[in-house]
C-alpha cells in the first residue's frame, strides 16, 4: 500500500472543520472496552520505567506479527484511538502493546523524569522489550501525535547510526508534530487557546505527582504556574530534561530534520486542517523514497471521523493504519 492508494476521506456532515474532528474525537467515545492486557514492565537506563499493556489474542502464535502503539501529549494506554485500533488488530490475530510512556497511565508514580517529544531513546527500547516477547515475530511502530515525532526521529537516528532492528518491518505516525517551534507557534493562536491552556492544565499536576513520588525529581521554580504550553516546556520540560534552553529543545527534537535518513517503510498520515499541527511542516519534507506521506484536506487532529465510507466503521483513521501494518506485517483485515 502507498499513500496514493489511499480512499479519500469524506468528514461527516455534522463534523466538518479542523475544531470538531478534533473534539469530537477526542471526547466522544466508542463502547468501552474491558481490561484484559497483561503488563510488562521496561526498565530504563536511567532508572526510569516505561509500561507496555499486552493485548495478545488467543489465536497469535509464535511468527505472528506485534505491533506498538503510542500515545499523543496527556495520553496513555486506555487513550480512546489506542484502545479502538488494538481492539481491531487484535480481531486480525495481531499481538498489540499499548505503550505507557514515562510517568503515564499506570506508570503515573514511576518515573522521575517526564517524556517529551525528543524521547527517541524511550520508543527504541519499548519496540525491542516488545520484540523480545515475540521471538522471530515482525513487528510495527504506530506513533501518534507527539509519539510520532519521538518515532519518526528514532527511525531516523537508526538510518544515521545504520542501525535496523531486525525485526522492525514498518512504522506510521499520525499527526506528528514535526517542527516543535512552528506547533508551538500555532498553539497561540486565538482560536486554539482552548487546546493550549487544556494541555496545560493536564500537565501541571503531573509535576507534582513525581516530586511527591521521588524527592531528587527536577523541581520547577518557586510560584511556578505555567500558563501556556510553551511556558510549561519554556519552564520544565527543557531544564529538567538536560535542555540548554527552549530553544534547544524544539530544535533538536524535532523530528523533521531526521526524515531523510529514515531507511523503515514508514507512512506519515497528517490532515491539512489539523488546527494544532502547521500543514507547511509537511510541505517542506524532502522525498524519501521509504516514507509515504498522505495530507488530507480534512480531519483534524486525530480525528478523520468519516461521513461516508467503505471502511466497516466510520474511524477512517483507523483503517489507514490496519492497512500499512497489513501490507508489510502479511497479515489480513478483510474478515472485519
Amino acid at each position: 500500500m502507498s499513500a496514493d492508494d489511499l480512499p479519500p476521506f469524506h468528514p461527516h456532515p455534522l463534523l466538518r472543520g479542523g475544531h470538531r474532528q478534533t473534539l469530537f474525537a477526542y471526547f466522544i467515545r466508542s463502547r468501552a472496552t474491558r481490561y484484559s492486557a497483561t503488563r510488562h514492565r521496561v526498565d530504563l537506563p536511567d532508572g526510569d520505567v516505561l509500561i507496555l499493556h499486552d493485548d495478545c489474542p488467543h489465536n497469535w502464535g509464535p511468527g505472528s506479527p506485534f505491533v506498538v502503539l503510542m500515545h499523543g501529549l496527556g495520553g496513555c494506554h486506555g487513550s480512546a484511538y489506542i484502545e479502538r485500533i488494538a481492539r481491531k488488530l487484535a480481531a486480525c490475530g495481531v499481538r498489540t502493546f499499548r505503550l505507557d510512556h514515562r510517568g503515564a497511565g499506570a506508570g503515573a508514580k514511576l518515573s522521575r523524569l517526564p517524556y517529551h517529544a525528543g524521547r527517541s531513546d524511550d520508543v527504541r527500547e519499548a519496540f525491542e522489550a516488545a520484540s523480545r516477547l515475540c521471538p522471530g515475530s515482525l513487528g510495527g511502530l504506530a506513533g501518534f501525535s507527539l509519539s510520532g515525532n519521538m518515532l519518526l526521529k528514532m527511525l531516523g537516528e537508526n538510518g544515521r547510526m545504520d542501525y535496523a532492528p531486525e525485526y522492525l518491518a514498518c512504522a506510521i505516525a499520525v499527526n506528528p508534530p514535526i517542527d516543535l517551534g512552528l506547533c508551538s507557534e500555532a498553539l497561540r493562536r486565538s482560536d486554539n487557546r482552548f487546546y493550549d491552556r487544556y494541555f496545560t492544565k493536564l500537565l501541571v499536576p503531573q509535576v507534582q505527582q513525581r516530586i511527591d513520588s521521588f524527592p531528587d525529581a527536577p523541581r520547577p521554580v518557586a510560584d511556578w504556574a505555567p500558563q501556556t504550553l510553551r511556558e510549561f516546556d519554556e519552564t520544565y520540560t527543557a531544564p529538567a530534561s538536560g535542555f540548554a534552553s527552549l530553544r534547544d529543545y524544539y530544535d533538536r527534537s524535532s523530528s523533521a530534520q531526521f526524515v531523510e535518513s529514515i531507511e523503515t517503510p514508514t507512512f506519515i498520515l497528517t490532515g491539512r486542517d489539523d488546527p494544532l499541527i502547521p500543514v507547511c511542516s509537511f510541505e517542506q519534507l524532502p522525498e524519501v523514497s521509504t516514507v509515504s506521506l498522505h495530507i488530507a484536506d480534512h480531519g483534524g487532529h486525530l480525528g478523520y471521523v468519516a461521513g461516508k465510507t467503505s471502511d466497516p466503521d466510520r474511524r477512517w483513521m483507523d483503517w489507514r493504519v490496519i492497512d500499512w501494518l497489513a501490507s508489510h506485517l502479511r497479515f489480513s483485515p478483510r474478515h472485519l
